[in-house]
């Protein structure tokens, strides 16, 4: 499983875990007293339940007992709940024994807490072990991973990653032999939707794959090179690992995985309230853009997403609905120096798209495009289909991170910049300096961007 994907499930479980001994403990305490007042010291009795919920924060991080947990049965997690809520116990009632509060502790609450604990975590686990497996296995967000190999090797290599128990999430989108040549196999997939890399040639001199490996680092795509020799000894390394292989990975990612988690919580939050403030706007626009115009409210195209998926992004229409057709006409007259296309007076803009245009108020939709996660709050831009496919490998790492509604390029003055070039030096400047203190800064000056107007036409 994918090292983001163990972040997740880490502190989920963790919240699980926390939740339930919580309210196991709140519901054996109401069973037992109600009304009553004979427990003595309500501080010490709620004590008890801190003591368990320190356990479990060291248990979870310390002993690291879920490490496994999205390839356990349901058996297997149910008795690996059974172990954790006996040990919480056993060392939680030590630990009160020797403060000296065991006159305090309720029996008859114990009991219920232990049975109540572990049908709560367990139902609560099996629920989330159900909905983590989908997600990571979704078209979305599987790790879609190019394979490279040698010839005798190759078929035992994809079975591996079919066999192998930490495949969940992974899933083998292409193959190629290394005798076949390697030579521009990068330029060959730069337009493919790809994540990651394995090779796995042993008997191919490591030189021979500089230049490969260099092109896949200019694309900021992940690589894993197999360092493993098959049956040496019983010695482990300490490299790292990828589906049971010992390997030496290359990434351009130099931030934590935690992070990420966070920035997607924040997205999820502000793309809540973006829709809610892309309803209100939709109350007063759609009129005016069904009046100004013949046409739907919404407009729809395909774009190009994180290691090129494709998606559908959405905004409110801003053009007539011939404006694709017309574009062809408009080349000659593009202002834009490289893979876009910008016109100052474009005359397939609408009046009312004209001033959606200038105030950012035709890109409230992609909140709908943040929230099921193609894009993000602040990123780079979707190229589209057309763009796309004329990249080279240095433009390919603009995609190396999820797209976003705002990013450098628009708080930079985005109708001052004329050259696509600098439009990818701002893109890949932001990916290598991320950070979720930069994310907050170029979401403070895009408020003051969309409210002055600045940098828009």
């Amino acid at each position: 499983m994918n090292q983001k994907y163990k972040v997740l499930q880490t502190y989920v479980l963790w919240g699980i875990d926390m939740a339930c001994i919580l309210l196991s403990y709140l519901i054996a305490t109401y069973i037992r007293y109600n009304d009553k007042r004979d427990y003595g010291d309500k501080t010490l009795h709620y004590m008890i339940c801190v003591i368990f919920l320190l356990f479990c924060v060291i248990y979870t991080f310390l002993a690291d007992w879920n490490r496994d947990f999205i390839m356990r049965g349901y058996v297997m997690e149910f008795l690996s709940v059974v172990r954790f809520v006996a040990i919480m116990l056993f060392v939680s009632i030590v630990v009160v024994y020797f403060l000296s509060w065991a006159d305090i502790l309720s029996r008859f609450v114990i009991l219920h807490f232990t049975w109540m604990d572990v049908l709560f975590t367990y139902l609560m686990r099996l629920a989330f072990k159900v909905a983590l497996r989908k997600h990571i296995s979704s078209e979305n967000n599987v790790i879609r991973v190019v394979v490279i190999a040698e010839r005798d090797m190759m078929d035992g290599t994809l079975a591996r990653f079919s066999e192998s128990k930490g495949n969940f999430g992974y899933k083998v989108i292409a193959s190629y032999c290394a005798e076949d040549g390697l030579q521009d196999l990068t330029g060959k997939l730069i337009t493919d939707p790809f994540d990651e890399v394995f090779i796995n040639t042993p008997n191919i001199p490591q030189g021979q794959l500089q230049d490969l490996i260099l092109g896949f680092e200019e694309m900021g795509v992940t690589t894993h090179y197999n360092l493993e020799l098959p049956s040496i000894g019983k010695a482990t390394t300490q490299v790292g690992e990828f589906m049971d292989y010992s390997v030496l990975t290359y990434s351009m990612f130099r931030s934590s995985y935690k992070r990420l988690f966070i920035k997607r919580v924040v997205d999820i939050i502000g793309a809540i309230v973006g829709l809610i403030i892309t309803g209100i706007i939709t109350v007063f626009l759609a009129p005016a853009i069904k009046l100004d115009s013949p046409g739907p409210v919404f407009f729809s195209q395909t774009r190009v997403g994180k290691n090129g998926r494709r998606f559908k992004i959405y905004k409110f229409r801003s053009m007539y609905i011939d404006a694709e057709e017309r574009k062809k006409e408009l080349e000659a007259q593009n202002e834009m120096k490289g893979l876009m296309f910008k016109m100052e007076n474009d005359p397939r803009v609408t009046k009312v798209g004209a001033f959606i245009r200038k105030t950012s108020l035709d890109e409230f939709p992609q909140f709908l495009n943040v929230i099921k996660g193609e894009m993000s709050l602040v990123g780079t831009r979707p190229p589209t289909e057309a763009e796309f496919e004329q990249y080279n490998e240095h433009y390919r790492r603009r995609l190396s991170m999820t797209p976003g509604l705002t990013g450098l390029w628009q708080i930079s003055g985005r109708s001052d910049i004329e050259d696509f070039d600098e439009v990818v030096k701002l893109d890949l400047k932001y990916i290598d300096n991320w950070s979720l203190t930069e994310d907050f800064m170029i979401l403070i000056k895009t408020v003051g961007v969309v409210l002055f107007g600045r940098g828009a036409k």
